[in-house]
């Protein structure tokens, strides 16, 4: 008969992708992973089967969080209102006591993607549905009258997806409240 847990696995793994996403993969060792999610190593391997597909879960579940996040903000707001409300979520979280972690996609992104094609397959589709979620919304805010027909929907999707990732990769060196700011109103403007 399998024993019970005795610890709560959701809890583990968001314990487990805050490691991570402080310190990066690599230089999240194995026991420094134990260590942060307050388990032992046969619990471990017993429930998340390796370091690599416990990081693949995290990526996703954080993937996920983000899709609801666009999801609810596009259903309700405007075109404008939801990129002024998205960057200025993303700025605030900058700015915040320990907002120097920057995006999880990101991070890891530019740590692993060149070379694990798992989680590149990960991080390409969550650029690449940010992309269209931008397009998406700038093509409603046209046929409600909200933005400006003269904008072109598919390359002002994919600069506000630049200064979106811009602003996350600045955030975690620590960019100044005014970059920031400057950001944030540089993204509503393509919008305006």
């Amino acid at each position: 008969m399998p024993r019970d847990k005795l610890f709560d696995v959701e809890e583990a793994r968001q314990k487990a992708m805050v490691a991570f996403w402080s310190n990066g993969y690599e230089a999240t060792s194995m026991q420094g992973l134990l260590d942060a999610m307050g388990i032992q190593r046969g619990s471990f391997y017993a429930t998340f089967e390796s370091k690599h597909q416990l990081l693949i879960d995290t990526l996703r579940a954080y993937d996920d969080a983000r899709r609801a996040t666009f999801a609810a903000l596009a259903r309700t707001r405007s075109a404008q209102e939801m990129v002024r409300e998205l960057f200025e979520r993303v700025g605030s979280e900058a700015s915040a006591r320990g907002g120097q972690r920057g995006c999880y996609l990101v991070n890891t992104a530019l740590e692993l993607a060149p070379r694990d094609a798992e989680v590149a397959a990960i991080v390409t589709r969550a650029f690449a549905e940010t992309e269209s979620y931008f397009k998406d919304a700038l093509e409603q805010g046209k046929q409600r009258g909200e933005v400006s027909a003269s904008v072109d929907s598919v390359a002002t999707a994919r600069a506000l997806l630049g200064l979106l990732l811009g602003l996350r990769v600045l955030a975690r060196s620590g960019a100044a409240a005014p970059v920031i700011t400057s950001i944030v109103d540089q993204a509503a403007a393509l919008v305006a």
